[in-house]
């Protein structure tokens, strides 16, 4: 049954959202969170090591978070470093780093938003970017320094370029050649590799294959130009560095899965990562099963399972790889909004709406307990959770957090039915629930996640002048907070250095064998969530008669990984 017009007692926006009201609601979506805390564990105090050693030290070519060569792809810690420097002035440096991945998320929504429009036309054009936006593993990522963003906004260009070729050859290759090479500089081999099905797609669903490939090939030769320079200056700087860069991408591409337990290990992530693209695309496979013929539908169809069974054979499961599998995904499920049943769209609207309504009471009744002590079970929880933190009433916090949850009940009040209520309904609730986790919440999660305290502890217990300080099982996130906040670097405890070295630096249990060896526990720090013996971080005195720190053995403990391996060649 079709949706009937309706005039809606108040006036609200017109859906589908475009002009202003799209623009602002993703705007608002992407950069509130993206600044106002310190760098976290993992991707995002790594990617923000390597800007910060860039504006210290100047190593541009050769990356060397905390003095480490780190093999890695370079344009996303290129920018997030002159952005870091361009808007120090403004904010902190994490902060204005991190807003590099704001801007390639927005520019990923627009390639998104110009694919569909390409692909499905105007009409249902805008339901695009809100699926992507609503999508729960894109929220996850958009908000830290991750240069996967710059990868999957390569690939929502690429897609955008191909649906473009018939029409506008010039353009299409001009745009293809960019992303393609925007790719390989920001992530590598892996994003280019995952680009060949939908290339493939798109030739075979051309009347004049032959000419579309020569184009594709085009477009691939201007794009081999900027990744042949960049390759060229890293050999002249230092071939061994780029040595290990192509070692670390065959090592990603060669490395032994499974590939039908990985798949698995996919699908099962996709089933709340890509929600709700994921059923809405299932819904356009089902509805336009005929239409699989059809250019539109078969090049997001094709190209999302290919890459599926791509990322199954050569990567091992990364939240942030799967974020390569969302264009085709989204452009797929963008193709079956307009003729969603009644039924279903009303379904789809009502548990959205219902299900964000009860989050956002939940982030309200967490405010409470953290600030207000009510409900005091709660609050003692979350005191056990980060033992010391103190909640405060912030007036700015609440009076933005109560205009976002009105605005929110204005628009459940004034939409008027559509088929694209549903995905405006819940990329609105998203984005509510994320900004209440911001307004009331962040101070709480940031208290635990940051080395901030543990970095201004460890540089209190070192004299002024040290000559060195061994490391041994340190992982990456870590090294760089500390240069970051204290810069204090560590050298590899197996390397020839440390044996000079009066500090030993050591992550996990109590050693009684380092006090054997004649080294003196000094100090003890860990973040207050870090309650597990094997969490905790240890320095060590080495006495007269001690042995050198390099002359120990099984410091490290077996489970951490090679800390100079990119965290994209590892599993998560």
């Amino acid at each position: 049954m079709p949706f009937l017009e309706e005039k809606p007692r108040f006036r609200g926006i017109s859906l589908p959202p475009d002009g202003w009201v799209l623009t602002a609601l993703l705007v608002v979506y992407i950069f509130v969170g993206l600044i106002g805390h310190d760098p976290w564990k993992h991707d995002d105090a790594i990617s923000i090591g390597i800007a910060h050693d860039i504006i210290a030290n100047g190593n541009w070519l050769i990356l060397q978070p905390a003095g480490r060569h780190y093999p890695d792809a370079p344009l996303y810690h290129w920018l997030a470093a002159g952005f870091g420097k361009l808007f120090s002035w403004l904010m902190p440096f994490h902060d204005a780093a991190r807003m590099v991945s704001g801007v390639f998320t927005l520019l990923s929504l627009e390639f998104t938003l110009l694919a569909a429009r390409e692909l499905h036309g105007r009409e249902n054009a805008a339901a695009a970017p809100l699926i992507l936006a609503g999508s729960i593993g894109f929220l996850f990522h958009a908000h830290e320094a991750q240069p996967m963003l710059v990868a999957l906004t390569a690939h929502a260009a690429a897609y955008w370029a191909l649906a473009l070729l018939p029409r506008q050859p010039g353009r299409a290759v001009t745009v293809f050649a960019a992303a393609f090479a925007t790719a390989f500089l920001s992530s590598g081999l892996l994003p280019v590799i995952t680009l060949l099905p939908a290339m493939a797609v798109t030739v075979w669903k051309t009347e004049n294959r032959s000419r579309c490939l020569g184009r594709l090939f085009v477009g691939i030769a201007a794009a081999a130009v900027p990744c042949g320079a960049w390759l060229l200056a890293v050999f002249a700087a230092s071939p061994e560095y780029l040595a290990s860069f192509f070692r670390t991408e065959w090592s990603v591409l060669t490395r032994p899965v499974h590939p039908a337990s990985n798949l698995l290990r996919y699908v099962s992530l996709l089933l709340w990562y890509a929600w709700p693209a994921l059923p809405l695309a299932g819904w356009t496979l089902w509805s336009k099963r005929r239409g699989l013929k059809m250019r539109a539908i078969a090049i997001p169809a094709f190209s999302f399972f290919a890459v599926l069974v791509l990322l199954a054979l050569l990567a091992s499961l990364r939240s942030a790889t799967a974020l390569l599998l969302l264009p085709p995904l989204v452009l797929l499920a963008a193709a079956g909004i307009g003729n969603l049943r009644r039924g279903a769209a009303n379904a789809f609207d009502w548990f959205g709406m219902v299900t964000f309504t009860f989050f956002a009471a939940l982030a309200w009744i967490g405010w409470s307990a953290l600030v207000f002590g009510w409900p005091e079970r709660l609050a003692r929880q979350a005191v056990r959770l980060e033992p010391g933190f103190v909640g405060v009433f912030s007036a700015p916090a609440f009076l933005f957090a109560l205009a976002c949850t009105g605005v929110w009940f204005w628009m459940i009040v004034t939409s008027p039915r559509s088929p694209m209520r549903g995905v405006t309904h819940w990329m609105a609730g998203l984005t509510l629930f994320w900004l209440l986790i911001v307004s009331f919440w962040m101070p709480w999660i940031d208290y635990g996640k940051t080395f901030r305290g543990v970095s201004a502890s460890l540089q209190k217990a070192l004299p002024a002048k040290t000559n060195c300080i061994a490391g041994a099982g340190l992982p990456l996130s870590f090294l760089a907070t500390l240069d970051y906040f204290a810069g204090i670097r560590t050298v590899s405890q197996k390397s020839e250095r440390a044996a000079a070295c009066s500090w030993l630096l050591v992550q996990g249990a109590p050693r009684a064998d380092l006090a054997r060896a004649g080294w003196r526990e000094v100090w003890t720090g860990n973040r207050p969530t870090d309650r597990r013996a094997g969490e905790k971080f240890h320095l060590y005195r080495r006495g007269r008669s001690a042995d050198p720190a390099s002359h120990l053995d099984n410091l490290a403990p077996p489970a951490q990984p090679d800390p100079a391996v990119p965290s994209r060649a590892r599993d998560e």
